[in-house]
């Protein structure tokens, strides 16, 4: 059984437990301590932990009050992090239609009142409050999308960098492991020279990144500070006061932000708010096999903290029992943002590594010998990317696979068959089920190499026979191809067609399995009339649909951009977009074959009016 110090600590008990009277890196998270590589918060508190440093969590901190969780572990040598959690905490908390979600599934018992909204905004404005002079430093997917001019759905403006609302010092953005390491390296050698008792000073981390820029990082400065001063080869957006004047020229910024976020070669972006400039640093590399690997065979319990025995939290009964065999995807779709945080090239596990938390999650004592997922966030993409690298290295493309598969792609599925069939074959497992969603446009690519196209066939028999827990996750996302165009996202005919195939090897082997669409309402450029054509050709295929969900306009993607500002980032052409409650409810009602009422009002479940969400 283990032991509370095999988790990182979260008291000063605890701290003391571990034998240490000072800490380094003291972590605050909006999501509940789960000690897992799917939790960010876990993952950056054990990888300084493995550089030798003591680092701390604090979860989920009571922001009322005399603050007294935030006071409790004292002021750190090196930075206080704050991870505000693994999903953005207003997509986290609300719906489409702006009501609150049934529960957090990143709280204990899944409770709603444990997390503010804006967590990143609360909690470093009370860390500056009561430590002025320490450094705060922002990661996860809320301050990484929101690193320059955004627009904020539940706010309904733009607002500016999540630095300047935060009062924060820099932002990692992305996958924070590389510029965590760069970072805590720096801080060590430059600033603190070994000394136990010297501790890091904001100004003075802040003249240091002047100096020594770190990628993946973003700061603040005033036009005499921006490191090395204005480059010909930076990236100069639209002022942030420009994009309030006029929603264009906001779009037109976005194509810019996705360009340097996917590019092997990317430069510098500048952006002026006021009379300071957002310096948005280029990303590092793509993480090798070794360094993923490393921050997945990190000591991780893979448990909540026992702070919460006996609770339930929602997101951990979903993972205990998968395993992420690769981060980044290039898909490219226009409303997700997984490219936008991970990046579009495909970061993979060795096989060793995968096979090692395989054998770990064996030995839990409650598990049944079921992988309830063997993913990433797309299911088969595993090992892929470019062939020649120099065509990758100028590449702009923010999608591998739309409007086409490039010809420079690999892709081989063999890999990945390796892969299921080692887990299949490890003492312990009786099946290992994807549940990630799977690229059917992949899997229907005719290569001009036929063994790639042999491959892929292997694959989707293997697939649809041994990996699939009665129902398999695909995303058409719309039946219409101008809006399919739009979303980035393959042809329906190829729905048809896989669906034909999968019905083919079901029948075959005499298999009971459904295959579950996901279709959108209300992304930009879908029109009612769009909606009854989506009705009345699933409702052809004998669809019920389940998984379904109405558009919702997050930071940082091509989709939101398009919706808030009305003009494609890309062609500056204009799109509509259905934006009032009413025409964003009378489309979501075709997924349910009913008519659409006329002038809908949008209510909450309480009856009450829905109030402005301020940081």
């Amino acid at each position: 059984m283990p032991q509370l110090t095999d988790w990182l600590p979260t008291t000063k008990k605890e701290v003391e437990l571990h034998g240490w009277s000072q800490l380094d890196v003291i972590l605050f998270s909006a999501d509940a301590y789960v000690d897992h590589p799917s939790f960010g918060a876990a993952v950056i508190g054990r990888l300084i932990e493995s550089m030798g440093l003591r680092v701390a969590i604090v979860p989920q901190p009571d922001w009322h009050g005399d603050f007294r969780d935030f006071k409790k572990l004292g002021r750190p040598r090196m930075f206080f992090g704050v991870a505000p959690g693994a999903m953005d905490s207003m997509v986290n908390k609300y719906t489409a239609a702006r009501r609150l979600r049934s529960e957090d599934a990143y709280s204990p018992d899944g409770r709603h009142d444990l997390r503010p909204e804006y967590p990143t905004i609360v909690y470093s404005k009370i860390l500056k409050t009561l430590y002025p002079d320490a450094p705060v430093v922002l990661g996860g997917i809320e301050a990484s999308l929101r690193r320059l001019t955004h627009y904020d759905y539940w706010q309904d403006k733009l607002r500016p960098s999540i630095l300047e609302d935060s009062g924060a010092d820099l932002i990692t953005y992305g996958m924070g492991e590389l510029p965590t390491i760069r970072l805590c390296e720096l801080i060590e050698e430059k600033l603190l020279h070994n000394r136990e008792e010297a501790v890091a000073s904001a100004k003075d981390l802040m003249q240091l990144l002047r100096k020594y820029p770190i990628p993946q990082t973003v700061t603040i400065e005033s036009p005499t500070t921006i490191p090395g001063g204005r480059k010909d080869t930076d990236i100069v957006l639209n002022s942030h006061e420009q994009c309030l004047k006029d929603p264009k020229l906001y779009a037109s910024n976005f194509k810019h932000i996705e360009e340097e976020s996917n590019r092997l070669t990317p430069q510098r972006i500048l952006q002026q708010s006021g009379e300071r400039y957002v310096v948005v640093n280029p990303p590092f590399p793509p993480m090798t096999t070794q360094q993923i690997d490393r921050s997945f065979d990190l000591p991780y319990t893979r448990l909540p903290h026992p702070k919460y025995n006996g609770k339930r939290i929602p997101a951990f009964d979903m993972i205990r029992f998968s395993v992420n065999i690769h981060r980044g995807c290039f898909g490219g779709c226009s409303f997700c943002t997984i490219s936008a945080h991970q990046g579009k090239f495909i970061m993979s596990r060795s096989k060793e590594s995968i096979l090692r938390e395989v054998r770990q999650i064996c030995k839990m004592p409650d598990f049944k010998g079921y992988l309830s997922d063997l993913g990433g966030p797309s299911a088969n993409m595993y090992m892929m990317g470019g062939r020649d690298k120099k065509l990758c290295s100028v590449c702009r493309r923010p999608s591998c696979i739309h409007p086409s598969v490039c010809k420079n792609l690999n892709t081989d599925h063999r890999p990945l068959l390796d892969i299921y069939k080692a887990v299949d074959a490890t003492e312990g497992i009786k099946k290992s089920f994807i549940g990630s969603g799977v690229r059917y446009d992949l899997l229907l690519h005719k290569s001009s190499n036929e063994e790639l196209n042999k491959t892929s066939k292997e694959y989707t028999e293997e697939l649809i026979r041994h990996h699939v827990s009665g129902r398999l996750k695909v995303a058409p996302e719309h039946t219409e191809d101008h809006v399919l165009k739009l979303m980035r996202k393959p042809s329906f005919k190829l729905y048809y067609d896989f669906k034909e195939i999968f019905d083919h090897i079901n029948t075959r082997h005499n298999l009971r399995q459904q295959i579950i669409p996901y279709f959108i309402s209300s992304h930009p450029g879908c029109t009612e009339e769009d909606m009854k054509q989506l009705s009345r050709k699933t409702k052809q295929l004998g669809l019920h649909l389940e998984q379904v969900q109405d558009f919702t306009p997050t930071p940082m993607t091509v989709s939101t951009e398009t919706w808030y500002s009305g003009f494609h980032p890309y062609t500056l052409e204009r799109v509509f977009s259905a934006k009032s409650p009413q025409q964003k409810q009378r489309q979501r009602q075709y997924f349910f074959d009913t008519p659409p009422k006329q002038n809908l009002p949008e209510k909450r479940r309480d009856g009450k009016k829905h109030r402005q969400h301020k940081p």
